[in-house]
């Protein structure tokens, strides 16, 4: 609980009574996670590529509703936002640091590596990378090195570390509600600035396309973790108009995709932050299914491996005359499995390692 005094000088920034709203895992964000990157999988394997006719004649009943299932992605950075602030509370700056490493590095290295080794023995057409091009893709740095990456769903993975090192000047001051609300103005501030800027450091650090989803989730943890405020419900309320300009943007430079409606989009950014938004309030705080654990789990491996080897094993079994329907179905619940032992043979004791190691 906050200190007395504090609490008389800032009446809104009281914790929420009851405790389930400030402490326990809220398994409510697993099973968003584990949605949006379904999202992801799904626009990849029905509204995007990997056959060789238009996609559209593939998949002609699924394809204009899967195609907006890019906007997982912007899930993600609304989730991410929420979860970032929550397990960072109370923690140190090295902390901080380890537990993005432990997070981040181990499953994205066996991606880089088993996606390398697929498109070098799966006879798909995809041209794989030189060596020394793989080297770089390990440091999850190939972007602003300008190295080519090994799948290009890792593009956003250089936005998550941007947000990283934005939170980690944050997180070195250490989080209050005070703080993360200065934090979340103050950035919505510079992105406005930046915005309409050329590309450079300074734009590029604040990932302007992006921004308002992290700090629409900055935001909601706040509701989370003390309670909901005409100033907080202000921010997420601003994040959402602003995000929608950069997300339209975004969808229409999807040219390949053909004509589309723009409303969706609209539509299904309300409902992403309007189930954040019911998570941050407590409303979802009896979903306790202990599966939603490990899908939440499943997800990070999931999308770092489900594109180009999913995509080049799909291209060689097609020859084999299997239905599209089956081969998709099949290949994301393969992937699922995948994913499931990634995280229990890689992921959990590599980062178990790297946590004894870097906390020492």
């Amino acid at each position: 609980m906050l200190p007395t005094e504090r609490v008389r000088r800032y009446p809104l920034a009281r914790e929420k009574s009851p405790a389930v709203h400030r402490s326990g895992r809220l398994h409510a964000l697993d099973g968003m996670r584990l949605l949006a990157a379904l999202m992801v999988v799904m626009y990849h394997y029905t509204a995007r590529g990997g056959w060789e006719a238009h996609i559209a004649t593939v998949f002609p009943d699924r394809f204009r509703f899967a195609s907006y299932g890019y906007l997982g992605v912007q899930f993600f950075f609304l989730l991410s936002g929420f979860v970032i602030c929550m397990s960072a509370w109370g923690r140190p700056l090295k902390s901080f640091f380890v537990s993005r490493v432990i997070r981040l590095y181990p499953a994205y290295w066996f991606g880089v590596l088993a996606t390398t080794v697929t498109i070098t023995v799966i006879p798909g057409g995809r041209r794989h990378l030189p060596w020394y091009d793989v080297l770089v893709n390990l440091t999850m740095l190939q972007q602003p090195l300008g190295v080519r990456s090994v799948d290009t769903v890792y593009w956003t993975l250089f936005a998550e570390l941007r947000f990283y090192l934005l939170f980690a000047l944050l997180a070195w001051f250490g989080l209050t509600y005070r703080r993360v609300v200065l934090f979340c103005c103050g950035w919505g501030a510079a992105t406005i600035l930046v915005a309409k800027a050329p590309p450079g450091p300074l734009r590029t650090l604040l990932v302007p396309e992006y921004s308002w989803f992290f700090i629409a989730g900055m935001a909601f943890y706040l509701m989370y973790r003390f309670r909901p405020n005409l100033l907080l419900s202000g921010i997420v309320a601003v994040s959402f108009c602003a995000s929608l300009g950069p997300t339209v943007d975004e969808f229409e430079k999807l040219t390949f995709l053909g004509p589309r409606p723009v409303w969706p989009v609209g539509v299904a950014l309300a409902c992403m932050f309007g189930v954040v938004g019911l998570a941050a309030t407590g409303r979802l705080a009896r979903i306790r299914w202990r599966w939603l654990t490990v899908a939440g789990a499943l997800t990070y491996p999931l999308y770092l491996m489900h594109q180009v080897i999913g995509w080049e094993v799909m291209f060689y079994l097609k020859a084999y005359d299997i239905d599209a329907r089956v081969l998709v179905v099949s290949m994301t619940v393969a992937m699922l499995g995948t994913a499931y032992l990634v995280h229990k043979l890689v992921e959990t004791p590599l980062s178990r390692y790297l946590k004894c190691r870097l906390s020492g």
